[in-house]
């Protein structure tokens, strides 16, 4: 289930928008991805290797979500953008979704 070119150019324009909108809130969502590395790309320097994941987590957030479907959103992306195989396990996500959910709720996060 890999991304297409044109979901990626909708996807960056969406990224763009949300990182524009709710900058903290997204470099936070990154910065969290960053830090847990789920898939095993962080180098130290590269800092924003995670902000196409972020972006469009930060689009699926929803201000009555728990952490059990926080998880399944987070794990759902990973799979997009990277494959099941290497995303891994579902329950491989669920600190960084109570993580996410916890910036989100603290920002208040966007309004659908």
């Amino acid at each position: 289930m890999s991304v297409t070119s044109e979901e990626m150019k909708r996807l960056k324009e969406e990224r763009k928008r949300l990182s524009t909108t709710y900058k903290a809130l997204f470099d936070e969502i990154s910065a969290i991805l960053f830090r847990h590395d789920p898939i095993g790309i962080n180098f130290d320097d590269n800092t924003d290797e995670y902000d196409a994941e972020a972006g469009t987590i930060l689009g699926r957030l929803r201000p009555s979500a728990s952490v059990e479907e926080v998880t399944t959103i987070v794990h759902e992306e990973f799979v997009r953008w990277f494959e099941r195989e290497t995303a891994g396990p579902r329950q491989k996500y669920s600190a960084i979704a109570a993580e996410i959910l916890h910036a989100y709720t603290e920002d208040r996060g966007p309004r659908a």
